[in-house]
């Protein structure tokens, strides 16, 4: 059977039953881990939004029984990078005894094509990521939330992720941005800060961010500055100068140890939200 790939930026589709059954996991990771989320903003993809309100429903239930949920924030900011003209075509192999890839050869056939539509371009993925930064992230960590520290989940996609991360970055000075205790650093040498690698389905990054103290424990990992910043770099003004901001977990998958793709397609199925899971049944009935 031959199985193609299709490009899927902003082109929708349906969250499946493996994704479902991962979201759920993610849930009760966190749950049980005691994070307990104040905000939660997910992309208006139903891939993304799905997989957020299923997190939601995860969590852990209160004392008289009722889930204490939290609103999604649905936010078209946060969708996938936009393929244009590529959504929902197959990807392009690269061809033989040729320098350019199949998609750039096919770009060079196409661009006069009416209704042709370029992919968006990363300066046009890091202004959106800029904006959803200011416009959430920032006011939350300034002004705090009910008089604690808000706990933030973002539910997006895996290319646009990559560059909120960016984002969110170089909001720190540099000397500001540890590494967790017991995170590895790649390869024993300094990590590139700008590219901690991807996601997988479910992964989580995990970032604590607080006030700076002159504390001893504020020193965990120092973090090199990233190899391809110049000798003496242009001081831009940062956004969070008096905060620090630890990275506790990349590409986080603990929640996922055991679980396995149903065999036969039935993992890639479309997620039915009325079917129900079998654990109801082995549970035992409240009098």
């Amino acid at each position: 059977m031959v199985k193609l790939s299709i490009i899927a930026g902003v082109r929708d589709s349906a969250l499946t039953i493996h994704g479902s059954l991962q979201a759920e996991r993610l849930g009760r990771h966190l749950a049980q881990s005691g994070v307990t989320a104040t905000h939660v903003f997910a992309s208006d993809l139903q891939r993304a939004y799905k997989t957020a309100e299923a997190i939601c429903a995860a969590r852990t239930l209160k004392g008289d029984g009722s889930h204490e949920r939290v609103e999604v924030m649905k936010l078209e900011i946060l969708r996938e990078q936009d393929f244009g003209f590529y959504e929902g075509k197959p990807f392009f192999a690269r061809l033989r005894d040729f320098n350019k890839s199949g998609k750039d050869n096919h770009r060079e056939q196409h661009t006069k094509d009416p209704g042709f539509q370029d992919v968006e371009t990363k300066e046009a993925m890091a202004l959106r990521m800029d904006t959803f930064v200011n416009l959430h992230l920032l006011q939350l960590l300034r002004s705090g939330y009910s008089g604690k520290d808000p706990v933030v989940l973002i539910v997006a996609h895996g290319i646009i992720l990559s560059t909120l991360w960016r984002s969110i970055l170089k909001q720190f000075p540099i000397q500001n941005v540890k590494l967790g205790p017991g995170l590895a650093i790649r390869g024993g040498g300094p990590t590139t800060l700008e590219h901690l690698g991807g996601w997988s389905n479910s992964g989580y990054l995990e970032l604590d961010i607080k006030a700076k103290t002159n504390s001893p424990a504020d020193t965990v990992v120092s973090l090199a500055i990233p190899k391809n910043s110049q000798p003496n770099p242009v001081v831009v003004p940062k956004s969070l100068p008096g905060c620090i901001m630890v990275i506790k977990a990349v590409n986080c998958k603990d929640h996922l140890v055991g679980l396995k793709r149903t065999g036969g397609g039935v993992g890639s199925s479309k997620f039915d939200e009325g079917q129900m899971t079998i654990e109801p049944f082995f549970k035992k009935r409240k009098v």
